[in-house]
């Protein structure tokens, strides 16, 4: 089952186009990835999901219905603009929105509490939100977000501010969500980050969709590569697009080997067995999930690997 369907959504502001005939699905369960450099079109497009903004055309459906008010309490969101009251104390701040969203105010308070525990926020508990530093206002707006063990998660742009210790506390809560069924959607332009953390995702550039898929479909979209050192020139072998050369000594010289699409690295190292072709060293290159953006959309998005 989809939990979240945009069906050739447009949205338009005067005569910039922000989303530009979008399509795609997440299935219920995991990760989704929802990736593009800055001004691609993502934050505009979760918040025509949350009903927040209005498309200019297309079809959306959230939860197995249109977006409106009546799916808040089986939903989670963290905005990209931050967006707390300052005068209110960190655990008041949590346990308003578990209230707003439908819990009672016992449940939400126990809950704020762990999320606070989790996050290093203990000492902080009766501290208004004014008195915190960035990164710790941006710590209890996604423990705001959580409070609900919503069916769907929505973090845009999560990582934001938070420092590397933080940033992994995040993956790591993110994640024991996923697994005890919430479905959670996240926008980024950080690529390590969906590496570690995506079941699926989408690539977003100007406003369309450039890949939709696993990550392992996204980088089979690259060409193989491959560091060998051998005694003979590998571009006679099958599946060998080319190969230069960067070094050797002794009768031995070493190669950078770029595959053919769809060329499997496994079975040429079957081909170089079978064929008597001697190898001292066969290494694989996976692509990174930043070397598929640059492919796909190219090198004048902003991203961070």
């Amino acid at each position: 089952m989809a939990i979240l369907v945009l069906d050739h959504v447009v949205k338009r502001f005067g005569d910039f186009t922000a989303v530009d005939d979008l399509s795609f699905s997440v299935p219920e369960g995991g990760v989704f990835g929802f990736l593009g450099g800055n001004g691609a079109g993502k934050t505009t497009s979760l918040r025509m999901a949350l009903d927040i903004l209005r498309p200019t055309s297309g079809r959306i459906e959230i939860l197995g219905r249109v977006p409106g008010r009546e799916n808040a309490s089986e939903i989670g969101f963290l905005p990209e603009e931050r967006g707390l009251y300052r005068r209110m104390k960190v655990l008041e701040t949590i346990v308003y929105f578990g209230e707003l969203k439908g819990m009672d105010a016992a449940k939400a308070t126990a809950e704020g509490k762990r999320l606070i525990e989790r996050f290093g926020l203990g000492e902080w508990t009766k501290a208004t939100v004014d008195k915190l530093s960035k990164g710790m206002q941006q710590k209890v707006q996604v423990a705001a977000a959580m409070v609900n063990a919503p069916r769907l998660l929505i973090l845009d742009e999560p990582f934001s501010g938070l420092d590397p210790v933080n940033q992994q506390v995040l993956e790591d809560l993110v994640l024991e969500m996923a697994a005890k069924g919430t479905t959670v959607v996240f926008s980024t332009h950080v690529m390590q980050h969906a590496e570690r953390m995506t079941d699926r995702l989408l690539l977003l550039a100007r406003g369309k969709k450039v890949f939709e898929g696993t990550q392992e479909e996204a980088r089979a979209r690259l060409p193989g590569r491959l560091s060998i050192t051998s005694q003979a020139d590998p571009t006679s072998l099958p599946g060998v697009l080319g190969a230069t050369r960067t070094g050797g000594a002794d009768g031995w010289s070493d190669w950078n080997v770029e595959l053919k699409p769809g060329s499997d690295q496994g079975s040429l190292l079957q081909q170089c067995t079978s064929n008597g072709f001697v190898l001292r060293r066969f290494e694989s290159h996976r692509p990174s999930l930043h070397d598929v953006f640059i492919q796909l959309v190219g090198s004048s998005q902003e991203i961070v690997k």
